[in-house]
């Protein structure tokens, strides 16, 4: 019989993987407000932003304004996807970056027109930069299970591409079902050899509900020893390079299986809901996740 740990930690990922996608460009007040109310819902590690080219996604184009605007609670991380966007996450005052790259090259080629080893070749100096300045680095694996393109992804070759990283100093892997297509009996082998292989990094589960398997997903991550989960209130979130892509596991149904399982998040439901209400209006799409739409007939 497997043992549940006590308590889990939830990274919100809505402001900037849930909002990244969005059609409507949301101001940075009301991002930035959303963003209080989740701290004050008790999510105390959240991807605040992306400093990425507004060319290619005009939502993160404010984000020195958000880094400059957030309140300092807890660990605040931004996405970098090159050089220039590490110097400009620093310089606006981030101490907390993630990298990306994911396992296929045909996904990386539509991502970031590199191959992953030409990314892999470009990040390894720009992290082992950031760990001697002391910055924690969190390194984020897309298409660990499937890839648009490509299909299936053997597991060896996501634990190969996360053991670069553990040997270039990550503080954090982010291993993410980006399409949505993962069973959880995939997702409890994979995550499974990774806590294995990799019991000193840091390790969380990152999915999406494209056919609604999400939460399963991430019961089977839990009992094989993964406690650090991606979440985006609402359930927002899709990626603009990977097509059929849908939300991210929404924190509010997460934060509620675990709770009923006894595994402690930190996370207040009820404001958690209000938070997720202050966003609503400014996005293109009803939310409409199981815990929120039962919040919302009840008021």
């Amino acid at each position: 019989m497997f043992s549940l740990p006590k308590t889990a930690t939830i990274i919100e990922v809505g402001p900037r993987d849930g909002l990244q996608n969005e059609a409507r460009t949301v101001n940075t007040e009301d991002k930035l407000d959303f963003i209080k109310a989740l701290q004050e819902a008790g999510l105390k590690e959240m991807e605040l932003t992306s400093f990425v080219s507004p060319k290619w996604v005009p939502q993160m184009a404010d984000a020195r304004d958000i880094v400059a605007g957030a309140q300092k609670i807890g660990r605040q991380m931004v996405l970098t996807p090159n050089e220039r966007g590490i110097t400009s996450a620093l310089e606006a005052g981030a101490d907390s970056i993630a990298v990306f790259v994911g396992v296929t090259n045909s996904f990386n080629e539509k991502n970031i027109n590199k191959t992953t080893a030409e990314s892999m070749e470009t990040l390894q100096p720009l992290i082992k930069k950031a760990k001697q300045d002391g910055i924690f680095v969190r390194a984020c694996i897309s298409t660990a299970f499937y890839c648009p393109f490509e299909g299936k992804i053997d597991p060896q070759r996501t634990i190969d591409l996360c053991r670069q990283f553990v040997d270039w100093g990550v503080d954090e892997l982010s291993v993410a079902d980006t399409i949505g297509l993962a069973n959880p009996q995939e997702s409890h082998e994979l995550f499974s050899r990774l806590k294995e292989q990799f019991p000193e990094v840091l390790i969380a589960a990152h999915f999406h509900d494209t056919r609604r398997m999400a939460l399963a997903n991430a019961y089977a991550a839990l009992i094989a020893g993964v406690d650090r989960f991606d979440a985006s209130a609402g359930g927002l979130g899709g990626c603009p390079f990977a097509p059929g892509a849908t939300g991210n596991v929404a924190t509010e149904d997460l934060v509620h299986m675990f709770h009923r399982m006894g595994v402690d998040t930190g996370v207040d439901l009820e404001k958690l809901y209000e938070a997720i209400s202050l966003i609503e209006p400014h996005v293109s799409n009803p939310l409409h996740t199981g815990m929120y739409t039962l919040y919302k007939n009840r008021k």
